[in-house]
């Protein structure tokens, strides 16, 4: 049997005909051609007393020399007994099978399957440290094979780039996914736990915060004095008024404001504490709120970006305007310390309930029996204590006297 009968400028030289027809090489392989000019190679052999036909590809994708080492290994299959053509569909099925359970393939899963349950945020921020941080290294491994070894591998790489609280998010993040592996069947192991004495150690830290009434009093007369675009200081206004993350305050839309009940209710897709918030208005923030209103109350923010309507301003706009006023955002006071300013100040008031002030921060407040039954949301207490600390911030404002910290909550 002569093997070896074709030539690569053969095959490359090859013209359709009216039908298609075989250019023969040996051993069984062939270069089927078609009508339109398609190249097809195929292997013809016998097993079990059938007549079988096995794929090897197509020209140019698969040259005439991968052809023929495509042949040489069905021929030594046959030689061994084995059908050439199940092997190639047992290969097939099972790269099908590792594609369906690797590591991307169940955390993609697993994001599509919770994220109604967290915010927006959240939800971006989840998918995007894994597309970043470990699909490229670790994505295509089937989720079951993998070793924690590995994914250790891929947090140094974060480590080394010194971000440590990045690095602690994907391990915490690679958890949930490895557990979610584990009740779908695909996994056995949470590698991730065993990791959890691996990691650099994360340096807590805070929000820097003015907490001084006489400091913040300062703090508020430069903010009210504040001369950059009219929205940015509306709110910056309302973040030192309203005790919400940055993140609610800047993505804050016209359909969550209802003026005529004086309340903002900010849906629980977008809070961190995922449920429904109302944070109550008071007469100052009222006001900045209707004066805002003609600007950009025709569109869906209130606060929309520079360059965008349809999205809101940057996460960065607040700290950039606390720089401009010469403030450090780091050591002295950030965007997200406004919460700490009105939490450590209503707190040391003794005025208020510490309940109704941590709900009013969208806090959990305490043990699990009690949250489990706890449904007030205390809003006359919570129209009190945000009246008071507007009037309050006036008074700082206007460098009047303060009423002093005791430490102490009313009971």
């Amino acid at each position: 049997m002569t093997i070896g009968n074709l030539t690569a400028v053969a095959v490359k030289q090859a013209k359709p005909a009216d039908k298609p027809y075989k250019m023969t090489d040996g051993g069984g392989m062939y270069l089927l051609v078609d009508v339109k000019g398609g190249k097809y190679w195929r292997f013809n052999y016998r097993f079990a007393g059938k007549s079988k036909t096995l794929a090897l590809g197509s020209y140019p994708l698969t040259s005439l020399a991968e052809a023929r080492e495509g042949r040489d290994k069905a021929r030594k299959l046959l030689e061994q007994n084995t059908d050439p053509g199940m092997v190639k569909k047992v290969a097939k099925l099972t790269a099908h099978h590792a594609a369906e359970n690797s590591f991307e393939a169940v955390a993609r899963e697993w994001q599509e399957k919770f994220k109604s349950s967290w915010t927006e945020q959240t939800a971006n921020k989840n998918l995007r440290i894994l597309e970043v941080n470990a699909f490229p290294w670790i994505g295509h491994r089937a989720i079951d094979d993998l070793k924690a070894p590995e994914l250790l591998a891929v947090i140094r790489r974060i480590e080394a780039r010194g971000l440590i609280d990045t690095a602690h998010r994907l391990r915490m993040t690679a958890g949930q996914v490895f557990r979610y592996g584990i009740a779908t069947g695909r996994c056995d192991r949470n590698i991730a736990a065993d990791l959890s004495g691996a990691l650099v150690p994360l340096k807590k830290t805070h929000f820097a915060a003015i907490t001084d009434p006489a400091k913040f009093g300062q703090l508020l007369r430069d903010i009210w004095g504040y001369e950059g675009q009219f929205s940015t200081s509306c709110a910056f206004k309302l973040s030192a008024l309203f005790g919400l993350r940055p993140g609610e305050v800047r993505g804050l839309e016209w359909s969550e404001v209802d003026v005529d009940n004086a309340l903002i209710r900010i849906p629980l897709g977008k809070m961190k504490s995922r449920r429904l918030h109302t944070v109550p208005l008071c007469r100052q923030a009222l006001q900045i709120i209707e004066e805002l209103k003609p600007l950009t109350g025709g569109g869906r923010f209130c606060f929309p970006g520079m360059r965008m309507n349809d999205r809101p301003m940057s996460e960065n706009t607040i700290n950039a305007a606390l720089r401009r006023l010469g403030y450090d955002t780091k050591n002295e006071q950030t965007a997200h310390g406004f919460r700490s300013s009105f939490s450590t100040m209503a707190h040391g008031s003794g005025l208020f309930r510490s309940e109704v002030v941590e709900i009013q921060l969208a806090h959990k407040h305490g043990d699990a029996v009690r949250l489990a039954y706890d449904r007030g949301e205390y809003l006359e207490e919570r129209r009190r204590l945000m009246q008071w600390w507007a009037d309050e911030c006036d008074r700082m404002r206007e460098g009047a006297k303060i009423i002093p910290l005791s430490g102490k909550t009313a009971a």
